[in-house]
């Protein structure tokens, strides 16, 4: 059995900050947490002296492609393997894969392969993030909000095609991307809901009526803000007017500086509070890959400076990773315990499994990274196994 204490300089849970902190593993389990001088050293242990360095929680990425050159739509072992050991060099150690609009036929088939890998991924030790349910953006969304999703495969919403979607998944189904103006949106939500899915509103031209009527019938999440959605203006605030004046509501940004402005960050920042934002990579199998040509899905972009578009020129995703995000909050002004926030606690209690994702605590599970000054990750540890 190995047993490890961290001791750091301090640690964000996130949400109480420990000055030398001592934070003890035993198997993939954070076993105590607190002082470094309250605690003993059990037999056997390894301590890992980190005095200079910042114990934070493992990242939990909402909204991810792929990443390594491999998509998640393979729905293969070797691809999703290769995603969760890359992502996790960056300090990701929890996601939630993310598939694009494709065929019906194409997306079951991803997500049977994604719920096969799922149900064995423990059965080898190995430093790499868990891969904890699927978040299906498309096909229910908007034509016109698109994006770089292929209109030939966008759907109205049915309750039965979700049904089968959700059988597929096998019970991983664990976010549902939809545009709620949509005809048959609104059954669709329902079946969701009932199912224990996060709904959430994205690719869409909603009104703001109709983003709020989405909300009372229970979304509670927003996909990508300001990307793929009806403009704001002051006579037509639309689905964005309805989630910044929405406390409840979760908004997912992409944090590149490249998708959203910094005006427009700091505006959502501002309006939703620390609590309500989930900053997600929305990355692309280019991710930790150099510039060239990659897939999504079923279709080639083009990655030059780190940005991804389609051939017709539209952003496709990002090769951000959650470790720069952390940074480029932080630049904005935000402070250091509010931005983990935004990358552990808030989407694990999303996903409603705060008590195990997201939170350095006694019982949950022993995600945990090392951060230097820089915010730079150092050491990561994902379910107690240490990645070199």
């Amino acid at each position: 059995m190995s047993i490890i204490l961290i001791h750091a300089a301090r640690a964000l849970t996130p949400s109480t900050e420990i000055n030398d902190a001592g934070i003890l593993i035993r198997e993939d389990v954070i076993e105590a947490i607190g002082p470094r001088a309250g605690m003993t050293l059990p037999a056997g242990a390894q301590e890992v002296r980190a005095t200079d360095k910042v114990a934070v929680p493992g990242f939990l990425d909402l909204h991810i492609h792929g990443a390594g050159g491999r998509d998640v739509m393979e729905g293969n072992n070797d691809a999703l393997r290769a995603v969760t050991r890359k992502v996790s060099e960056y300090g990701t150690t929890s996601l939630v894969a993310t598939t694009v609009t494709a065929s019906t036929d194409e997306t079951l088939r991803a997500v049977e392969g994604i719920a096969g890998y799922i149900a064995h991924q423990h059965d080898s030790v190995e430093p790499r993030a868990e891969i904890l349910g699927i978040h299906f953006e498309g096909p229910f969304i908007s034509k016109l909000r698109r994006g770089v999703h292929p209109a030939e495969w966008i759907q109205l919403p049915s309750s039965d095609t979700l049904q089968r979607f959700l059988k597929a998944a096998a019970g991983n189904a664990r976010i549902l991307t939809i545009a709620p103006e949509l005809l048959g949106a609104a059954p669709c939500i329902d079946a969701a809901v009932e199912a224990g899915l996060v709904v959430s509103i994205g690719h869409t031209d909603a009104t703001y009526e109709q983003a709020r009527a989405a909300m009372a019938r229970g979304a509670h999440s927003a996909t990508h803000v300001y990307n793929a959605m009806r403009p704001f203006t002051h006579r037509d605030p639309g689905v964005i007017g309805a989630v910044l004046t929405s406390p409840d509501i979760n908004a997912e940004l992409i944090a590149d500086g490249v998708h959203v402005e910094e005006a427009a960050m700091k505006l959502l920042l501002l309006a939703k509070g620390a609590a309500r934002v989930t900053l997600v990579s929305d990355g692309l199998s280019a991710t930790g890959m150099p510039d060239g040509k990659y897939m999504l899905g079923g279709f080639e972009v083009t990655v030059s400076g780190g940005v991804c578009r389609n051939a017709e020129g539209t952003l496709a995703g990002s090769t951000l990773t959650l470790d720069r995000a952390l940074r480029n909050i932080v630049a904005l002004g935000i402070p250091l315990t509010d931005a983990v926030r935004m990358l552990t606690l808030n989407p694990a209690s999303l996903l409603g499994i705060e008590f195990k994702k997201g939170s350095l605590r006694a019982g949950a599970d022993a995600d945990i990274l090392l951060l230097d000054e820089g915010l730079h990750v150092t050491d990561v540890w994902a379910r107690g196994v240490a990645r070199n």
